[in-house]
């Protein structure tokens, strides 16, 4: 059975029990408030649900939740299914905050409340790697969720008093958005008075039957595209949301999947696009501190854009999976030492070479036992 939103919010929120059955990684994006986390699985298994109490389960877009509800409901339960999912009520509740002063008040709080956690840290990353400078023309890349988002504030109030004589667009790439997830994305931008420029590809589609990796060359071909539009723009840069969690995960997964040391960039030279630079200036701003300023601004961002993750395998899976344990194990090494993280990203500027077994350099490796009988090449044991 599907309940609509509308008629949910009818019902006093003391008659059912609200239960999300998104994946931990999606629900840490955002949920609805009051809902109690779950998984299919549990809510399948024999006697985990009570036959005199009626509940509303949701997925992303109320396509898996449907199918559970259904089956639940043959066995005798109470189930609803939130029809459009949590999609749904992302929209609403975005119309239902629609206020000419918001986009101040969120300004406001990056220059107040979140001075130090987050503009201090902004601009620290771009003087410490010059990221921005005079004559500049950087292509602010929105994605549609709260990294992007939360940078593209910035880089509006950074363009309206920094001294740095440099231009600033706010590209949106659809490629093959669905409809609510565009509309979540274009909504959140009016709200916040971003002014974007949105340009359309048709990459999902040409990834939707890769079995091997889709994800990164999805990936791939995203920032080709962002490239070449940029370009098109007269723009020099592009500017990504990544930040310094994504840094020193980056760097654990190197070693613990790909056998590599090496880390996500503060900046790059484009290798494809000669006179382009990519750059990343929530170098240095904590994934937690993005979510509080999220949440004390009542913002509310999609997770993943791609429009097959309800029903299609290969999105939510191997890379994924990996960063989440990534994060489980930061967390577990946190617990005997706080400073772990800040250790891990150190290590990438600590790297003694003289100390390497062999390392790689424009494509070509180095071994120690190349230099080690050179009299000059000697270190202390």
């Amino acid at each position: 059975m599907e309940i609509t939103l509308k008629e949910l919010q009818q019902l006093d929120k003391n008659s059912y029990k609200l239960l999300d059955m998104r994946t931990e990684f999606e629900i840490s994006y955002g949920s609805i408030p009051g809902s109690i986390p779950t998984t299919q699985e549990k809510l399948l298994e024999e006697g985990s649900l009570d036959k005199d109490t009626t509940y509303v389960i949701y997925c992303k877009k109320g396509i898996i939740s449907l199918d559970v509800a259904d089956a639940l409901e043959e066995k005798g339960y109470k189930v609803y299914s939130l029809k459009g999912g949590y999609n749904a009520w992302l929209l609403d509740a975005i119309k239902e905050n629609d206020d000419a002063e918001f986009a101040k008040k969120v300004e406001n709080s990056i220059r107040t409340r979140y001075k130090k956690s987050i503009w201090s840290n902004f601009i620290r990353a771009l003087k410490t790697y010059k990221m921005v400078n005079d004559g500049d023309k950087v292509a602010v890349c929105i994605s549609g969720g709260k990294d992007s988002m939360l940078m593209a504030k910035l880089f509006q109030e950074l363009h309206k008093y920094s001294d740095i004589n440099f231009d600033v667009k706010y590209l949106v790439m659809d490629p093959g958005y669905s409809k609510e997830n565009r509309q979540v994305i274009e909504n959140n931008a009016k709200r916040l008075g971003i002014p974007i420029n949105i340009f359309e590809s048709d990459i999902f589609e040409s990834v939707y039957n890769v079995e091997k990796s889709p994800c990164y060359l999805c990936a791939r071909m995203r920032r080709g595209h962002l490239y070449a539009y940029a370009r098109e723009l007269g723009c020099n840069k592009i500017a990504l949301g990544h930040h310094y969690d994504d840094v020193i995960e980056t760097i654990l997964m190197g070693m613990l999947y790909g056998a590599q040391i090496q880390t996500m960039m503060p900046k790059l030279h484009s290798t494809n696009f000669e006179g382009m630079e990519l750059i990343r200036p929530l170098y240095f701003i904590r994934e937690d501190t993005i979510k509080r300023w999220r949440d004390y601004n009542n913002l509310h961002f999609i997770q993943c854009a791609c429009k097959f993750t309800d029903t299609c395998t290969s999105c939510n899976n191997e890379n994924r999976s990996k960063r989440v344990e990534i994060k489980e194990l930061i967390a577990e090494l946190k617990k005997n030492n706080p400073l772990v993280e800040a250790t891990i990203f150190k290590s990438v500027e600590n790297v003694c070479l003289d100390q390497i077994i062999a390392y790689k350099t424009k494509g070509q490796k180095h071994h120690f036992l190349d230099t080690y009988d050179n009299k000059d090449n000697t270190v202390e044991d």
